[in-house]
C-alpha cells in the first residue's frame, strides 16, 4: 500500500493525516466481529493453495465475477446439486488474473493487492501473463512455516478475533484454542453467540434444528438458549449477534410467543408468525444480555438468498444477498422503552441502509445510553463507505457513541488489510477537523487511538458477569 493511499489530496490535509495515521497505525487489532472458521487457528495447519485460500471463499470475489457471467463452480466454490466444481488451483487463479479487470476501483482490488504486497511480499501487478508467476510465488510463501495460521496472527498483531457460532455449535476448535492457551475467557480468540438458525421459522431445516435443540417446547427452548449462552461465555464469547431482516422487536406474552413456537414446530405457521417471533427473541435476547453481560450486535437488513437460482446451486454465503431499506426508530422502540437506559445493557447497532445513518441510528445512539453505532457493514465497509459513516453520524452521535471498526470477513489474510483502511480513512476525515481548526492536533491524535483501539475494546469489553459495564 502506497504510503499516502487513502489520504486527502489536499497537501496541508495528507501532512496532517500523515501525523495521526502514526498514532493508529502500530496499534494492535481487535476484532470484535467476523467468520474466520477457527479451526483454522486451531489446528494451525499450513493454507492451502492460493486459489483456496483468496478467491473460493471470498464471495466480494465470486460476486463480481458471477455478475460478469462466470459462475461459482468455476471458481472452485462447492455446488450441491452436483454440478463439478474447478478442484485446480491454478486454474481458478488464472480465471482471476485473466479478469481482474472487472475489479478496477473496487475495495475488493485494494483489499487484494495490499494482501498479496504486505502480506505475502509479492508486488508483480496481477494480470493474465502474469498469474503463474504471482501464483508460484504465493504457493512459495505458503510453505513456509511463517505464514502458517498462527504465526500470521502474531505478525497481524491482532490482540483478539471473535469468531461466529450457531448455539448447535459443539465449540470443538474453540475448546482446542483454549487447550492450547488461545482461547477461552479473555482468551485471543473467542467466539460469538449467533442463534438465527434457530430462531428463524423460515429458514429451511428449523423443525429439524429445534429437534438437534433437544427442546419440544418454547419454555424448553428458551432456557436451553440460555443455557448454551453460558456455555459460550465459558468459551470466550463476549457478544452475541443477529442477523434479523428487519430491526423489529415486540415483547409478547409467554403464551402468545408459545403458540407461534408450537405452530412453527407443526408446519402450520401462519403469514407473519416468523417477524413476530423473530422480533420477540430480539427483546427475550436483549433481556438475557441483562442477565449474563453478552453485549447484543444486531445486524440487520440484508435480504438473504435473493439470488434464487446462485442459493440452490451453491447455497448460503456465497454473494446472493442484497441489502434492503431498514427503519429502526419506531421498530426498535418497544426494546428501548424497556432496556435503552438500563446500564447493564449494551446493543451495538448496524444497517445496510446508508439513509439511516444521519436520520435514525446517529440520534438514537446520542439519546440513548445502551445504543452504540456499528461501523459499516458488508457492501459499505469500503473506503467511501467509511468516510461516509463519519460524516453522517459524528455531528449527532460524535466519535465516542461507535464502536470501533469491524472486519467482518471469513478471509483470513484480508484482517489487517481491512483495520488499515479503516485507521487510513479516519486519519483524513480528523485531518480535515484539525485543517478547518474545529478539532486541535492533539485531540484528533487521542481519539484516533480511540477509533482504532480502545472503543472497540471497551464497547465489547471482558463483560463482567456480575453485570457491571462502564461506558
Amino acid at each position: 500500500m502506497h504510503e499516502d493511499q487513502l489520504f486527502p489530496a489536499e497537501p496541508q490535509v495528507r501532512a496532517v493525516a500523515r501525523e495521526l495515521y502514526r498514532h493508529a497505525k502500530n496499534l494492535p487489532l481487535i476484532s470484535p466481529h467476523g467468520h474466520v472458521d477457527p479451526a483454522i487457528l486451531a489446528d494451525d495447519r499450513p493454507f492451502p493453495d492460493p486459489a483456496r485460500l483468496i478467491v473460493v471463499p471470498d464471495h466480494y470475489v465470486t460476486r463480481m465475477l458471477a455478475s460478469q457471467g462466470i459462475p461459482p463452480h468455476r471458481l472452485g466454490v462447492p455446488s450441491l446439486d452436483g454440478t463439478p466444481s474447478e478442484t485446480d488451483g491454478r486454474t481458478i487463479w488464472r480465471l482471476l488474473a485473466a479478469n481482474w479487470h472487472l475489479f478496477r476501483g473496487t475495495p475488493s482490488r485494494l483489499w487484494t493487492e495490499s494482501v498479496l504486497a504486505d502480506v505475502f511480499g509479492v508486488v508483480t501487478p496481477l494480470r493474465a501473463d502474469t498469474a503463474d508467476a504471482v501464483y508460484d510465488a504465493l504457493c512459495e510463501r505458503l510453505e513456509d512455516p511463517a505464514f502458517r495460521p498462527r504465526a500470521l496472527f502474531e505478525r497481524f498483531n491482532i490482540e483478539v478475533l471473535a469468531t461466529t457460532e450457531s448455539p448447535l455449535s459443539d465449540l470443538t476448535a474453540h475448546a482446542k484454542l483454549e487447550a492450547d492457551g488461545w482461547g477461552g475467557p479473555g482468551g485471543r480468540v473467542i467466539t460469538t453467540f449467533r442463534p438465527d438458525d434457530v430462531v428463524e421459522f423460515d429458514w429451511p431445516g428449523w423443525a429439524e434444528r429445534i429437534e438437534r435443540l433437544g427442546v419440544g417446547t418454547y419454555r424448553e427452548y428458551v432456557d436451553k438458549l440460555r443455557a448454551r449462552r453460558e456455555t459460550f461465555i465459558a468459551a470466550g464469547a463476549t457478544s452475541s449477534d443477529h442477523g434479523h431482516l428487519t430491526a423489529a422487536a415486540e415483547a409478547l406474552p409467554v403464551d402468545e410467543a408459545a403458540a407461534l413456537f408450537d405452530r412453527a414446530l407443526r408446519g402450520a405457521s401462519e403469514p407473519g408468525d416468523a417477524e413476530r417471533f423473530r422480533a420477540h427473541m430480539l427483546v427475550e435476547f436483549a433481556r438475557m444480555s441483562v442477565e449474563d453481560g453478552l453485549v447484543m450486535q444486531l445486524h440487520p437488513g440484508a435480504v438473504r438468498n435473493h439470488n434464487v437460482a446462485l442459493h440452490r446451486r451453491h447455497g448460503r454465503d456465497v454473494g446472493g444477498d442484497i441489502p434492503s431499506p431498514t427503519e429502526y426508530v419506531r421498530a426498535l422502540k418497544p426494546l428501548l422503552d424497556e432496556l435503552g437506559t438500563d446500564p447493564r445493557f449494551r446493543i451495538v447497532l448496524y444497517t445496510l441502509d446508508e439513509t439511516a445513518f444521519t436520520r435514525e441510528l446517529a440520534p438514537l445512539a446520542g439519546g440513548y445510553p445502551a445504543v452504540f453505532l456499528g461501523a459499516p457493514w458488508w457492501f459499505l465497509d469500503t473506503p467511501d463507505g467509511l468516510r461516509r459513516f463519519r460524516e453522517a453520524v459524528t455531528d449527532s452521535a460524535g466519535f465516542y457513541n461507535t464502536a470501533g471498526f469491524v472486519d467482518d470477513t471469513r478471509a483470513f489474510c484480508s484482517i489487517p488489510v481491512r483495520h488499515d483502511v479503516a485507521r487510513r480513512v479516519d486519519a483524513g476525515f480528523l485531518a480535515r477537523l484539525v485543517t478547518e481548526h474545529r478539532l486541535p492536533l492533539d485531540e484528533a491524535a487521542e481519539t484516533i487511538a480511540d477509533l482504532a483501539y480502545h472503543l472497540p475494546k471497551r464497547v465489547y469489553q471482558r463483560t463482567l458477569h456480575d453485570g457491571a459495564t462502564t461506558r
